[in-house]
């Protein structure tokens, strides 16, 4: 059974964790561009989203695994908004925080959205308590650099900081930014990671990654004091099979951190190449680096990341 962090929020208590002992499920989402959100729900400029095709709406309705995507809208049509699932996203811009639905993603508004959607759907189904997601990624970081963990040695990286920092604020002042959760326990009980895309274009930071990204979950772990704390790990998959030497280096890699972190089996790699949708069908054409925008991309990868987290969480043995 996994060791995990409970916290206190020491103000009120309401909605679904009214039940006095319940706990909030408390994941952090970290890493880059990707995990920020870039997905597009209903762009549709014939010029700069390419007619729509790859949106959350065309995908809904034209996507090969669009059955899978019906939960998101409610009977009358409209997006569905969860009432025991929050996200708190500090942006560059903004602090986006509220029930899960559409829109927490990096841009402004509602018309983006990133693994976080499907993850969170997930998560609240399963669980009785009440669920929230921390956000903390910022778009163009490396491991290698910005999110260097102190254990990788050299200077620790500013991003790496800046992520314990995001969750050590949520943990203290959860009440104060989502009202339901004023008194609240909260349980830190798992970390995806999605990053990897800056770490290709050096040596040294290919050669390292594995190695550093196992630092970091460790890094991460002690310092919240979740020794086992669950962890997946996401393919950096872009463009699918059609990757470079250095691509294929960086998802070795990865797949190479889950099976090196200790203890056995608290890490796993969640491979997503098979989520990449041409360019063609996608709402942004130039943007290999961000899936080109399709929204059916990022909600498989969310699936993905989220049945890996869940079975982790059940069978603790299983990767």
């Amino acid at each position: 059974m996994w060791r995990l962090l409970i916290l206190p929020v020491l103000l009120g208590y309401a909605s679904k964790a009214d039940a006095a002992e319940d706990v909030v499920k408390v994941f952090v989402l970290a890493g880059q561009s990707n995990m920020q959100g870039q997905g597009v729900v209903d762009l549709d400029h014939p010029e700069y989203y390419n007619g729509g095709k790859g949106t959350l709406i065309w995908s809904m309705e034209k996507g090969k695994t669009k059955a899978k995507m019906r939960h998101l809208k409610d009977a009358s049509g409209n997006w569905r908004v969860r009432d025991d699932v929050w996200v708190r996203y500090q942006t560059p811009n903004e602090l986006k925080v509220g029930k899960l639905g559409i829109g927490f993603a990096v841009y402004p508004g509602k018309h983006h959205m990133g693994p976080e959607l499907q993850i969170g759907h997930l998560l609240g189904d399963h669980f009785d308590e009440p669920v929230l997601l921390i956000k903390t990624c910022w778009g163009g970081k490396s491991l290698y650099k910005d999110f260097r963990p102190p254990g990788a040695g050299g200077e620790t990286g500013a991003f790496y900081l800046k992520m314990v920092e995001d969750v050590q604020h949520v943990l203290a002042h959860a009440g104060d930014e989502i009202p339901s959760l004023k008194g609240a326990k909260l349980e830190l009980a798992g970390l995806v990671w999605f990053q990897g895309w800056n770490d290709m274009f050096d040596e040294s930071a290919r050669t390292e990654y594995a190695a550093n990204l196992v630092h970091l979950i460790h890094d991460f772990r002690n310092k919240f004091e979740v020794p086992e704390l669950p962890v997946v790990i996401g393919e950096t998959g872009n463009m699918g099979a059609d990757a470079g030497q250095n691509m294929l280096a960086i998802r070795v890699a990865q797949a190479k951190a889950a099976e090196d972190t200790r203890p056995k089996g608290s890490a796993a790699f969640v491979s997503t190449t098979d989520f990449a949708r041409p360019k063609e069908l996608s709402p942004n054409v130039g943007h290999g680096h961000h899936w080109f925008g399709n929204a059916e991309s990022y909600f498989l990868i969310g699936d993905a990341m989220g049945n890996t987290m869940l079975r982790m969480l059940t069978s603790p043995d299983a990767k």
